[in-house]
């Protein structure tokens, strides 16, 4: 039987694990379609709870029929609950969408800004969504700790944490700074296509050596 996970957060072990998903995701980017800002700020707080394909079939005709702050802090609440009902949490998030955008008006001049203090006061945004934007737009890293990197990072043993934001500094600590997000996206591509919750696929996993997941399927002999 494999060996319980472990909190190890030795650096040079999560150097490895860093540096294989950077080879086997090389390309990894946000799959949150957007162009502006505040679409990917929008798209990212419809993501909750919802994964990224739901959230792009809405943006399509949402970003047509709203676009910019103004349009949403303008739009009934009933319109933009129209809009992302699929998303789920339809009327919590539109809610929070329209005064995100009041607030960017307010006191951004409708723009996004690009410091996390800043984005994690706007209505709605918590550190997840700001580290993805941060990420994704300004070029500013930042974990992001979303359903697939506080699981697999427990399996590897890089956080002993259940709770997101000191998971997220379990991760800072090991991982090197310039590699913050993008790291973060390749541990979700790899949740999605290997690591699943249900029936992880270890048997092609190409972390399989560092990792003592207690549920870790041996390799066929």
């Amino acid at each position: 039987m494999a060996k319980k996970t472990t909190l190890n957060k030795d650096k040079a072990r999560a150097l490895k694990i860093q540096r294989i998903l950077k080879e086997t995701y090389p390309d990894a980017k946000t799959q949150l379609r957007y162009d502006t800002p505040f679409e990917l700020l929008v798209a990212t707080i419809l993501s909750a709870q919802c994964t990224d394909k739901q959230v792009n079939g809405v943006t399509g005709d949402l970003f047509k029929k709203l676009k910019t702050p103004d349009d949403f802090a303008d739009a009934p609440n009933k319109t933009i609950e129209a809009l992302i009902r699929s998303t789920g949490y339809f009327r919590n998030k539109a809610k929070n969408i329209k005064n995100c955008a009041k607030s960017l008006i307010e006191k951004y001049n409708g723009q996004v800004p690009n410091t996390l203090s800043e984005l994690v006061e706007l209505p709605g945004v918590g550190r997840k969504t700001a580290n993805v934007v941060l990420g994704s737009v300004f070029n500013i890293p930042g974990i992001v700790v979303d359903t697939h990197v506080a699981r697999i990072s427990k399996r590897l043993g890089l956080t002993g944490n259940h709770n997101p934001v000191k998971i997220e500094y379990d991760l800072m600590d090991v991982i090197p700074k310039e590699e913050w997000s993008d790291f973060s996206i390749q541990l979700i591509y790899f949740g999605r296509a290997i690591c699943k919750a249900r029936k992880p696929a270890c048997a092609l996993c190409p972390l399989y050596d560092l990792c003592d997941a207690s549920d870790k399927i041996a390799k066929p002999a």
